[in-house]
């Protein structure tokens, strides 16, 4: 019986360090701005159909990391971080490296939580709005194609994209659908610069995995370009996401968004960070915390603006 408990014990924590809650503000940054902006624009809110929705997209979460999990492990990825790289910001959730999840286990979470998605997803197509099905079977292809062959969009440099994509214009879209009843070309040019910072986000966060993914023919963008020349390529998606602020003030006639320039600062000491660091990964950490905060800060900043839009 004791043995058993420890089985479930072991397995509960497994499940909880792949579901990783802390990376859950990846999509909830999206999914708020899109009902901000529904309220701001057509002055209603839905509570339970905004819980309902978040609810489906984090056991997507669970899914894609579960199914990345797996692919990551089985090409050595996983396996060829060293203790040293190894930071909080480093890809994959080594639940199978430390011991915590079989791969069965690991299969059987990514196989429930998909699963468990589908039926909130299709509870919300015949319930609430049937266009949203398009938005959500895209979002779980590409969480299922980010990771699995012989598609790998991760490991063929098509993965900061797919992110940009996915939290971007396919999270706060939908959100906006079950939200407003109807699609508003808006919501799209608001999620651009959410979809070009949390992409930098996984940006800076592959350069502790940097010499791991060269090991296990993971060749995302950092790989293929090399630290130095990717800390530029870092600097311009900040500069194309503040770009989309000044645009979007004037577009949609709204100032409030340009207050997404004070998160300016930061990003500036992101970088600096970034170029002085990018081969020292215990001081290259300040650059990966700054950025998430900006993700975050900026995420807080938009709710503000979309709900006076």
């Amino acid at each position: 019986m004791s043995l058993d408990r420890n089985k479930i014990r072991s397995f509960w924590n497994g499940f909880w360090q792949l579901a990783d809650i802390k990376i859950w503000i990846a999509s909830t940054v999206p999914m708020i701005v899109g009902a901000a902006l529904a309220y701001g624009i057509t002055g209603r809110i839905h509570l339970y159909w905004l819980i309902v929705s978040m609810i489906g997209i984090y056991c997507i979460e669970i899914g894609k990391n579960a199914v990345n999990e797996i692919v990551d492990y089985i090409s050595g990825v996983d396996r060829f971080v060293t203790p040293k790289n190894r930071t909080p910001f480093s890809g994959g959730k080594k639940t199978i490296v430390d011991g915590k999840l079989t791969l069965f286990e690991t299969g059987l979470i990514a196989v429930f939580t998909f699963g468990l998605a589908g039926l909130i997803g299709l509870y919300i197509v015949f319930f609430r709005e049937r266009s949203v099905l398009y938005v959500g079977l895209a979002g779980v292809i590409i969480s299922i194609i980010y990771s699995v062959p012989p598609f790998k969009l991760s490991y063929r440099g098509f993965g900061e994209v797919a992110v940009g994509v996915t939290f971007g214009p396919l999270i706060l879209s939908g959100m906006y659908l079950v939200m407003a009843n109807s699609f508003d070309i808006r919501a799209i040019l608001v999620s651009i610069p959410i979809g070009l910072l949390i992409a930098n986000v996984l940006w800076i966060n592959q350069f502790p995995d940097y010499e791991a993914d060269m090991q296990g023919g993971k060749k995302n963008w950092v790989v293929r370009l090399g630290k130095k020349r990717s800390v530029k390529v870092y600097q311009w998606i900040f500069t194309a996401a503040y770009v989309c602020f000044l645009l979007m003030s004037i577009l949609l006639k709204n100032w409030l968004w340009l207050l997404g320039f004070l998160t300016v600062p930061i990003a500036y000491q992101a970088v600096e960070t970034a170029k002085l660091y990018y081969n020292d990964i215990p001081n290259l950490q300040k650059a990966n915390a700054k950025t998430v905060q900006i993700y975050i800060a900026t995420g807080i900043i938009m709710t503000i603006a979309a709900l006076f839009q």
